[in-house]
């Protein structure tokens, strides 16, 4: 039995996940995990159902406030499935249920992962974003997941792919289809300023034309 915390978000295995803790009963379950060392699950919240998620552990409580409150860094570990859910765990406030934790094939290729960097690069370009981060070969699709504008739905399909290399050709199939999404937007945006302005064309040639 795990206990679980579910939230409208995506959490991927090795990501650092800030939390701001006020509801009782997740007081309780982080009180828990300072206490005795309890870990608990991170399930998406998607289309009005739980199935998977992500088991976390509490690394630091970064505040703790007079009511209760407190701001804590949570770490990902393994992805789960929810078999059974249960609105309280034996004894407690919070919420819990049994889960299966999947195994992963995280065996990659090289080439896809510069792939996915070069659209990843031509991305930023397009957005003209200051600073982008930097990833360095080798990586794991989990590290840019957030980092390229993937809706929730997209970001959970992700979460449930357990081979490391349909990850990346999955990242590198949104980029393919978004960048052009992009650049049209930009041309719009540029054309759009342009409206009013006074334009220089070049002399058409209309020796060879014909009605």
């Amino acid at each position: 039995m795990l206990p679980l915390f579910p939230l409208q978000t995506v959490v991927y295995p090795e990501e650092r996940l800030p939390l701001h803790i006020f509801e009782k009963r997740y007081q309780q379950l982080i009180n828990d995990c300072e206490e005795e060392g309890v870990l608990f699950g991170v399930p998406t919240y998607i289309d009005e159902k739980l199935e998977y998620g992500t088991e976390v552990k509490l690394q630091k409580v970064a505040q703790k406030y007079p009511g209760g409150e407190s701001d804590i860094i949570c770490q990902g570990t393994r992805i789960f499935r929810i078999k059974n859910f249960y609105q309280q765990f034996p004894g407690k406030l919070y919420a819990g249920g049994e889960v299966e934790f999947l195994k992963d094939d995280d065996s990659s290729e090289e080439e896809l992962q510069e792939e996915l960097l070069k659209n990843i690069a031509i991305l930023y370009v397009e957005l003209t974003i200051d600073n982008p981060p930097v990833f360095d070969i080798p990586f794991v699709s989990y590290q840019v997941a957030h980092k390229i504008g993937l809706a929730l739905r997209q970001e959970y399909h992700l979460l449930k792919l357990r081979n490391e290399v349909e990850r990346l050709k999955y990242l590198i199939s949104h980029l393919k289809k978004t960048i052009p999404v992009v650049r049209e937007m930009n041309n719009a945006k540029k054309a759009i300023k342009m409206n009013g302005h006074f334009k220089n064309f070049d002399p058409l040639d209309f020796e060879d034309f014909k009605l």
